[in-house]
């Protein structure tokens, strides 16, 4: 089922006069297993507004994600790692033809490939402000849409694949899904309830990456999960503004 906020609590900055700028948090249903609601959670603007999307912050954590998954195997031999002798063919003057040193030569058929690829890692520094950026961008754009679900609990009375399929689709997950757990409150029954499942994939809330977010179609936290993960970006993100007021 989509969740879309359903209202904005405004407050003001502690100490502050009814002139100042009023922030606003995101107020989102909270649900079970079955889609009724039970409750409703509070998701700061400084990580769920939707001016926190940055698309090309997202394609930046995109293409580093998928740089650092590419295994970077290929490779060529060149001349001196293609079979063939090493003897000169003919000597180097007097006959005519064209001087050649070896059948391994690049120039002739079966000869060693020039500048072919190597085996290396595609993998580049990328900043983590920049990845918590993403995250943010990605959580947002995910809120806006309405393809974000929180749930009480992920929790099911027994690890069966077929029990959690039915708790899914009632959760309007019907396609992809991605299952965001806190580490603490994760289970044996959770695990095993949800590695079958296709097109599902279940992470932790300190290891999901912005890439997830963007790939699956539907994400759905737990309660503890996204308060948690709320938490850690809004202290980056009062960190990043309190660099920036210094700056200048």
């Amino acid at each position: 089922m989509g969740t879309r906020p359903v209202g904005r609590t405004k407050y003001c900055e502690p100490g502050g006069d009814a002139g100042r700028k009023k922030k606003t948090m995101a107020k989102v249903d909270v649900v079970n297993l079955e889609g009724k609601k039970v409750g409703s959670v509070e998701l700061s603007d400084a990580v769920f507004a939707p001016e926190q999307v940055n698309e090309a912050l997202l394609w930046e954590a995109v293409k580093h994600y998928r740089a650092a998954q590419r295994q970077g195997t290929h490779a060529t031999k060149n001349r001196k790692l293609v079979a063939g002798s090493g003897k000169k063919l003919w000597k180097q003057k007097g006959t005519g033809r064209a001087r050649v040193g070896s059948v391994r030569s690049p120039l002739w058929r079966h000869g060693g490939t020039v500048h072919g690829p190597q085996p290396r890692s595609y993998d580049y520094a990328f900043p983590r402000k920049k990845l918590l950026g993403a995250l943010r961008s990605a959580l947002a754009a995910k809120l806006a849409d309405g393809k974000l679900t929180v749930v009480d609990t992920l929790e099911i009375k027994e690890a069966k694949t077929k029990l959690y399929r039915a708790a899914l689709d009632k959760l309007d997950a019907k396609r992809t899904a991605l299952l965001v757990e806190n580490g603490k409150t994760l289970t044996q029954a959770l695990v095993l309830g949800a590695r079958n499942l296709k097109g599902v994939e279940l992470v932790l809330n300190n290891e999901v990456h912005p890439y997830d977010l963007l790939r699956y179609e539907r994400a759905i936290f737990s309660k503890a999960a996204i308060e948690q993960l709320t938490e850690a970006l809004a202290k980056s993100a009062s960190k990043r503004k309190a660099a920036q007021k210094e700056a200048a």
